[in-house]
């Protein structure tokens, strides 16, 4: 029996957000806005974040630098009660971060530090630690240099081999990305990109047809979230379906798609089927959109069930290419 609910393992990145930013000033000159906050951010870190909100007992496996970033960091992640023993420290570069000048629309560009990401990598003396999980989750390919790969894919298949469940996501997605994403795909049980990730390489738009390129390609369950145009689902068994996004006051999208994940994670966990999983993943997001940052405003899983009770659902329908 696994020890942790779930291992996120990868990225993780500090993000120092403000928002409302319609513009930067001209010179030396300021303009005031109403928020700034410093979140745990990225595709593991958000993810594994968020899993330990909604009561997953969850351990976080990434590297961070030997700063005061990485302090806070390290910090903020067992405060919300990760478990930390394989968050490694490098003092060669600092702790990965973005500074995300948050648009009022939500929309969040982004000033990125590599750092720490960069230096990931999985020892073999921690590989069965990092796979002691019932779901096993891997975020941020495309932006983990020493990971991508072989390393990725030996760890997904080790996985495998242990019987665990594992999800996947990645990040900034390009043609290069694809080189390194397409091994994993047979090891991959729930893939859970955005569409514009996922479209950017299958070469598509379309949702039907962007996850049936995935699942010819190995992957079990392939989830694309639409942004406002909520989420479709590829279940390795039964017909494809789409559900709306829910109808809420979006502040930021940073970190959307990653909570959307632990929420999957979630239900996973629970032993929902993957309909009733998607419908909480999509309230996860919609709290998460409603604040600041990677948490914005989830703070339970017992809220988060009444807000998927409460929330109203988006008209709108997935659209074709």
């Amino acid at each position: 029996m696994p020890q942790f609910d779930v291992s996120s393992i990868g990225f993780y990145v500090l993000d120092i957000l403000g928002r409302p930013v319609s513009r930067i000033p001209e010179g030396g000159r300021a303009d005031y806005i109403d928020e700034i906050r410093m979140t745990v951010a990225g595709t593991a870190g958000a993810t594994g974040m968020d899993c330990a909100i909604l009561g997953l007992k969850t351990r976080a496996v990434t590297t961070l630098g030997l700063d005061d970033m990485g302090d806070w960091f390290l910090a903020k992640l067992e405060k919300y009660g990760l478990e930390t023993s394989l968050v490694r420290r490098d003092g060669s570069v600092q702790t990965s971060s973005t500074i995300l000048p948050v648009r009022p629309n939500g929309e969040r560009p982004a000033l990125h530090v590599p750092g720490t990401a960069t230096l990931f990598e999985v020892a073999d003396a921690d590989l069965d630690a990092a796979l002691d999980a019932t779901v096993v989750h891997v975020g941020g390919t495309g932006l983990l240099k020493r990971f991508d790969g072989e390393p990725t894919v030996r760890l997904l298949k080790r996985a495998k081999e242990l019987g665990r469940v594992t999800t996947f996501d990645l990040i900034q997605a390009t043609t290069e990305t694809w080189r390194l994403v397409e091994p994993c795909l047979p090891y991959i049980d729930y893939f859970v990109p955005s569409i514009d990730e996922a479209g950017e390489m299958a070469h598509d738009r379309d949702p039907a047809r962007v996850a049936a390129f995935f699942k010819a390609r190995g992957v079990k369950n392939c989830i694309l979230t639409l942004g406002a145009g909520g989420v479709y689902v590829s279940p390795v068994h039964g017909e494809d379906f789409h559900l709306p996004a829910f109808e809420v006051e979006v502040f930021d999208t940073t970190g959307c798609g990653d909570s959307f994940t632990a929420g999957i994670i979630v239900g996973i966990v629970k032993g929902w089927d993957l309909k009733q999983s998607a419908r909480f993943a999509s309230a996860v997001a919609a709290k998460v959109a409603m604040g600041l940052g990677s948490d914005g405003k989830l703070v339970s899983f017992d809220d988060t069930i009444a807000a998927m009770n409460s929330f109203p659902v988006k008209t709108s329908k997935v659209q074709a290419a």
